[in-house]
């Protein structure tokens, strides 16, 4: 039964014909999507986290997470993101550069999970280029279970509680704790988690609810805004 429930979000996203198999990486669409603020119109400082499918068959289990910055009166973002295929050349996983913040990710477009704007986004952006500094896995990348792109926002969230960051279901790896560690405040700051290696796992916090992992597959609910967390599908609720 739990195999059942675990595996038909996923099931649904394969038959949805949402997910483009098979596609080549070096033609899929890295366009801006359109959907961040043009920093030649916006003065104020703004950070921006964003969730789109992971790429060809990774996209009915997972997507993928980056932070945008824009500091006040720059006229340009910086994306902070993890990089996987990086680590194939001993490169840095960890890319932090002036980029297009809002690319479509290989053909998907993305969602914004946070925006934050103004006084609170200045007082964020230097916490964040701290976290991204501080963020122990430089170097390494492991699609399952961690650390990945997922584990490298969550942990900026953790160092960062002002994005009260609340990630998808699909976010896999987003459990994987750093610095070996079994216990942490939430990703949204507002709570406490409990993981073995991201691979089974409890979280508790405000803005969360209550999430179960197991194997990296994320059940949750959150009473208070009426959200179930499901693998495959993400947020369903209001």
């Amino acid at each position: 039964m739990f195999i059942f429930f675990a595996l038909l979000g996923p099931l649904l996203i394969a038959c949805s014909g949402t997910i483009k198999l098979g596609e080549d990486w070096r033609t899929a669409d890295r366009s801006s999507t359109g959907i961040a603020p043009d920093p030649s119109l916006e003065n104020e400082a703004i950070v921006l986290v964003y969730a789109a499918r992971a790429f060809n068959w990774r996209g009915i289990f997972a997507v993928h997470t980056w932070i945008a910055t824009k500091e006040k009166d720059a006229l340009h973002y910086k994306v902070h993101q993890v990089v996987g295929w990086r680590s194939w050349d001993e490169l840095p996983v960890v890319v932090s550069e002036q980029d297009v913040p809002d690319r479509s990710w290989y053909g998907y477009t993305p969602e914004v999970l946070v925006d934050l704007r103004g006084d609170d986004a200045e007082m964020a952006i230097n916490s964040i280029y701290r976290a991204v500094a501080d963020y122990n896995y430089q170097y390494r990348y492991i699609l399952w279970p961690g650390p990945n792109s997922n584990s490298f926002v969550a942990e900026i969230g953790r160092q960062v509680p002002e994005l009260k960051l609340d990630l998808p279901a699909t976010a896999i790896g987003k459990d994987f704790l750093t610095k070996s560690r079994f216990f942490d405040a939430a990703p949204s700051g507002t709570g406490y988690q409990f993981s073995i290696y991201g691979l089974f796992g409890l979280t508790l916090a405000r803005v969360e609810g209550l999430e179960i992992n197991v194997l990296g597959l994320n059940f949750g609910i959150n009473p208070f805004k009426l959200r179930l967390k499901l693998p495959g599908l993400g947020l369903v609720g209001s």
